[in-house]
């Protein structure tokens, strides 16, 4: 990763679940999954593998555009539910890990590579884990959008009216919620609160000015011209882009100001119905192959700098990524900037911007 993800130890890790948890996982027979699009991070790959090796295993895919916020409230909800609607295993933003924790909703658990995983990323007692990062950046419709933006700032002009979206609803995505952060560091103002408040007016005046569409912005929205202009992860911009394969020719910009790095972390539901098979499956997330599946989904997994060292990351994955300098100058928010920008986003958008995202 950048050297704002400090590595625990540079050991090369081998991953092996014991031979205990597949029996127990083979034998609870179900894992339930929530918040998983197949076309975010490479998920649909991740998925198909993990079915693959242990076909005895049912996967449950629940509500795979969920946001974080969603996740929460679905393990919530079903507390007391040991039926296919209670998720075993979350994958929500930086700041829900803590939140989650504190809230008594997740179980720890430590996988065979977790010191590979970056300190400065994980809960030390093993409650929640970072799985991948990836960048803030626009994917654009060249049918419907002749000059591309640059920068944050060209969002504002005339000629991007009715055209700019959110990946997300910001009261409850953490990719939305994330995009106003990276929307106010561009202004200039510091990481946490500050930026949460100043990508709230950004946001405001992008509303105002007629240009910002209170659509959720995926690749369909953007193919049919709903959203032309949508601000979400590099990853799944990427990964639309190949998706659509040029129909209609689009576009992905890492802006020049305001680049953000966004870590994404793992969690087991306190109350999982499965717990061993929700073990398993992070065991096979943070395996070699886990890990270079995320990537191939242009997702920087947790364990990137410790594979590279240990020559497991293949060329060309490496080279399908956008060019590093995009990620040299990309700015790792810490824990409490990330929770101070949700609470100011969360908390304000609807009287700040009062833009009703659906």
């Amino acid at each position: 990763m950048t050297t704002a993800l400090v590595m625990a130890t540079s050991a090369v890790a081998v991953a092996e679940p014991s031979a205990e948890l597949i029996e127990a996982a083979k034998k609870e027979g179900m894992l339930t999954t929530i918040a998983l699009p197949h076309d975010w991070c490479g998920y649909g790959e991740v998925i198909a593998a993990f079915k693959k090796k242990y076909p005895e295993i049912t996967v449950n895919e629940l509500n795979p555009d969920a946001g974080s916020a969603d996740e929460v409230e679905a393990i919530k909800a079903n507390k007391d539910n040991k039926g296919p609607q209670a998720p075993d295993v979350v994958d929500v933003g930086l700041a829900f890990g803590p939140q989650m924790k504190a809230e008594g909703l997740l179980q720890p658990y430590k996988v065979s590579t977790w010191d590979e995983i970056p300190d400065n990323i994980k809960d030390a007692e093993g409650y929640w884990y970072g799985d991948y990062y990836g960048v803030m950046s626009f994917l654009v419709n060249k049918d419907l959008v002749a000059n591309t933006p640059k920068d944050w700032a060209d969002l504002l002009k005339p000629e991007y009216a009715g055209q700019v979206a959110l990946a997300g609803d910001p009261r409850a995505s953490n990719q939305a919620i994330l995009g106003v952060l990276a929307a106010g560091m561009a202004t200039g103002a510091a990481a946490g609160k500050d930026a949460g408040e100043a990508g709230l007016k950004y946001f405001a005046e992008l509303n105002k000015a007629g240009n910002f569409v209170p659509v959720i912005g995926k690749s369909g929205t953007l193919a049919q011209g709903a959203t032309p202009i949508v601000v979400m992860w590099d990853y799944n911009a990427l990964s639309a882009r190949d998706t659509l394969a040029g129909n209609p020719p689009v576009e992905v910009v890492v802006p020049e100001k305001g680049i953000l790095a966004g870590v994404y972390v793992q969690g087991i539901s306190a109350y999982a119905p499965h717990p061993n098979a929700a073990k398993l499956w992070m065991e096979h997330l943070y395996s070699d192959e886990g890990q270079l599946g995320w990537l191939k989904g242009y997702c920087h997994p947790a364990r990137f700098n410790a594979m590279v060292k240990a020559g497991k990351v293949p060329q060309d994955l490496i080279d399908k990524l956008p060019p590093a300098e995009s990620y040299e100058k990309a700015y790792f928010p810490t824990l409490e900037e990330v929770d101070a920008n949700k609470a100011a986003v969360v908390g304000g958008w609807d009287s700040v911007v009062g833009a009703n995202v659906q």
